[in-house]
């Protein structure tokens, strides 16, 4: 399992270098406050194939028996996350909403994940339920 090392701004977007921003989260020093952090932090996860975090902040009503990323490190590369809106999911929230799109290359094609996300937070932690995806 590859985990890239970012010193540069944090691959969610934001301009914050990834230590201080989603890498805080993903390294276990902080838990994400809100759902949209817990958004970010798992585009950054994804960029860098860290399936053991994609796994822990999936909740276990519909996370996976595991997570292959190994086709995806040699053939996708994540370029861009846009956060579209946010409903709910702050500190004081017990759920929440984030749309987003995920701009990525499979194999050199650009292609888009358009996805409205749901996260619930049980005990002060946020995880990633579902979402509506449309790819292309």
């Amino acid at each position: 399992m590859s985990k890239k090392k970012h010193s540069s701004a944090c691959p969610c977007g934001l301009t914050a270098p990834f230590a201080d921003c989603c890498g805080r989260y993903i390294d276990g020093a902080l838990l994400a406050p809100t759902a949209e952090s817990l958004m970010r932090s798992r585009y950054a996860a994804y960029t860098m194939n860290n399936g053991d975090y994609l796994l822990a902040s999936w909740h276990s009503s519909t996370r996976p028996a595991e997570l292959d990323l190994s086709r995806e490190e040699r053939f996708v590369k994540w370029l861009a996350l846009d956060v579209l809106s946010t409903q709910a999911g702050s500190a004081t929230d017990d759920a929440g909403v984030v749309e987003f799109v995920a701009r990525y290359k499979v194999n050199g094609r650009a292609q888009r994940l358009h996805e409205v996300s749901r996260f619930r937070k049980e005990d002060g932690r946020w995880f990633y339920v579902d979402g509506d995806a449309e790819e292309g």
